[in-house]
C-alpha cells in the first residue's frame, strides 16, 4: 500500500478492512528515507512538557508527507498527554502547515478549540530554534487502603459508591441515573452527594473521598465530560468544573480527596489485581477509554484520551463525527466498530435500534458461531494488534487491561485470538514484552469505586 508516496507493507491485512494502514507501520516506512532533524514539544499544565526528536525528509517531493506524518504525531501527543502550546524546530514549512491546521477554520480545528478549552489557555503554534526539554510530573495515587474511605464511580447510566474500611468494603450502592440528559448541574450535584452520605453512613467517619469519573480532570477539576453534555457552558464553568470538590466539601468539610479519569482508575484496579505496575486499560465499549499507571505506580496526568489518536492512516479511514477526524481509536475499539463493520460481513441492523442493542445483535449471532460475526470480531483483532504494536511505542507498558462489552462472550475470545496473532507475526518483540490481560475475579472484587477509594492519601 502507497500513501503520500510512502509504501508500506503488511503481513496481517483485516479482512473487512483491506485497505487498512496500520500508523505504526506508515511511521516506520516514512522514518525509513528521513533524514532531516525535526523536533516538537507539547506543554500542558504546570509547565509539563512532551518533547519528540524525530527526521522528516525536506524536500519538495516529500514534503506532503512530512507534513501529515508531523500532524498525526502532534495529534497523537495532544491525545495522548494533552497540551496547549506547541513548539516546532526544523522546518518552517511543515511549520507552516501546522500553524494552519491547527487554528480557527483549520483542518484541526475541533484540537484546537478542544485543547484550549480544558487547559483554559490560547492554543498557539510556535516556531522555535530549539524545543524545550521534557518535564513530566506523575503522582504516585492510589493503593491507600487505611482508614475510612469513600469510593464513588460515576458512570453515563449507573453511579457506584463503595465505604472502605482498612481496605475491607463494608458496602456498596448501584443507582440508576440519567446524567447525559440532564442539563440542570444540580440534578447531578444531588446525586453526588446522596451517594456519598450513603456510603458515610456505614463508617463510623470519613478520612478521605476518591473519585472515577469519565472526562478529563486537571487538579481535581471537570475540564470536559459526557455526563455533563446537556448542561449549558455558563452552567457548566461555574456549578460544574468543582462538582466534586464542591460536593465533597460541602458534605465533610476539609477531608483528603482525588478526582480522576475512569480509565485512569481501571487500570490503578488492574494493577492492584496483577500486583504489578506498568498497565494501560482499555475499554471497548460505547467509546475507547483508556487509563495508565506507569512502571513505578502512578499516574501520569496525561489524558490518555486514545479514542481520539489516529490508528489508521488509510486516506478513506472512517470519519468520527464528534471530532471530524477519520482513522481515530473510537471507531475500531469500540461498538462503532462492530456497527461499521457488520453490513460488511452480510449483517444487516435495523437503523432503528441503538448502538447498544446492535451490538447486541452481532454479539448474538456470534454466540451462535455465525460466520459473519466472527468476520467482525476477527477484523477487530487484526485492528488491535497493529494498534498495541503502535501504543506500546508510545507508552513502554508491560500489562494491558482490555475491558468493555465488545470484549465479552465468543466475539472476545475470537478477537483476543486474532490480536494475538497479529503481535507473533509481525511484532514478536512487542508480543514477548507484553501481557495481556482479561478482567478476573480479583479484578472484580477490587472494583471501579473499590480503587477509587484508595485515590487520596489520608491525613
Amino acid at each position: 500500500m502507497e500513501h503520500y508516496g510512502v509504501s508500506v507493507n503488511i503481513l496481517n491485512t483485516p479482512e473487512l478492512d483491506p485497505g487498512f494502514i496500520p500508523l505504526l507501520k506508515y511511521n516506520q516506512a516514512f522514518l525509513k528515507d528521513a533524514k532531516k532533524p525535526f523536533s516538537i514539544a507539547v506543554e500542558r499544565a504546570d509547565g509539563q512538557m512532551s518533547t519528540h526528536h524525530t527526521f522528516i525528509h525536506g524536500t519538495d517531493e516529500m514534503l506532503q508527507a512530512d507534513c501529515y506524518y508531523v500532524e498525526r504525531l502532534v495529534k497523537t501527543i495532544l491525545w495522548m498527554k494533552g497540551g496547549f502550546k506547541v513548539y516546532v524546530a526544523g522546518d518552517e514549512r511543515v511549520y507552516d502547515f501546522l500553524s494552519k491546521a491547527y487554528n480557527a477554520g483549520g483542518q484541526q480545528e475541533f484540537d484546537w478549540d478542544y485543547m484550549a478549552n480544558i487547559f483554559e489557555r490560547p492554543f498557539e503554534v510556535v516556531f522555535v530554534e530549539k524545543v524545550p526539554e521534557a518535564k513530566d510530573s506523575p503522582k504516585r495515587v492510589g493503593g491507600h487502603l487505611d482508614g475510612c474511605r469513600i469510593g464513588f464511580d460515576a458512570g453515563g447510566s449507573d453511579r457506584k459508591v463503595s465505604a472502605v474500611i482498612d481496605g475491607e468494603t463494608v458496602y456498596s450502592e448501584e443507582v440508576v441515573w440519567f446524567p447525559k440528559i440532564n442539563s440542570d448541574p444540580d440534578y447531578h450535584y444531588d446525586g453526588i452527594v446522596s451517594a456519598l452520605k450513603s456510603a458515610a453512613e456505614h463508617m463510623p467517619r470519613v478520612d478521605a473521598v476518591g473519585v472515577s469519573s469519565a472526562g478529563v480532570y486537571i487538579n481535581d477539576r471537570t475540564m470536559s465530560a459526557s455526563l455533563f453534555l446537556k448542561v449549558g457552558k455558563e452552567d457548566f464553568d461555574a456549578k460544574v468544573k468543582d462538582i466534586y470538590i464542591r460536593a465533597i466539601k460541602d458534605t465533610f468539610g476539609d477531608v483528603p480527596y482525588a478526582v480522576y479519569n475512569d480509565g485512569d482508575v481501571s487500570a490503578l484496579a488492574g494493577t492492584m489485581s496483577l500486583n504489578d505496575n506498568n498497565v494501560l486499560g482499555i475499554a471497548m465499549g460505547t467509546s475507547e477509554a483508556v487509563g495508565y499507571v506507569d512502571g513505578e505506580g502512578r499516574i501520569t496526568g496525561w489524558l490518555n484520551e486514545l479514542a481520539f489518536v489516529p490508528v489508521d492512516a488509510a486516506p478513506d479511514a472512517m470519519r468520527d463525527e464528534w471530532s471530524g477526524d477519520i482513522g481515530c481509536g473510537v471507531k475500531y475499539f469500540s461498538q462503532d466498530s462492530v456497527i461499521k463493520l457488520a453490513p460488511r460481513a452480510g449483517i444487516e441492523l435495523d437503523e432503528s435500534l441503538s448502538p447498544a442493542e446492535k451490538l447486541k445483535v452481532v454479539q448474538g449471532l456470534m454466540a451462535e458461531d455465525d460466520p459473519r460475526a466472527a468476520k467482525v470480531y476477527c477484523t477487530i483483532g487484526v485492528y488491535l494488534g497493529h494498534t498495541l504494536a503502535y501504543y506500546f511505542d508510545l507508552y513502554g507498558f508491560k500489562h494491558v487491561l482490555l475491558l468493555g462489552r465488545v470484549m465479552s462472550g465468543k466475539g472476545g475470545d475470537l478477537l483476543l485470538e486474532n490480536c494475538r496473532k497479529v503481535l507473533e507475526s509481525e511484532y514478536p518483540e512487542v508480543n514477548k514484552a507484553i501481557n495481556l490481560a482479561l478482567p478476573d475475579e480479583k479484578f472484580r472484587r477490587v472494583g471501579q469505586s473499590m480503587a477509587a477509594a484508595s485515590l487520596a492519601e489520608s491525613k
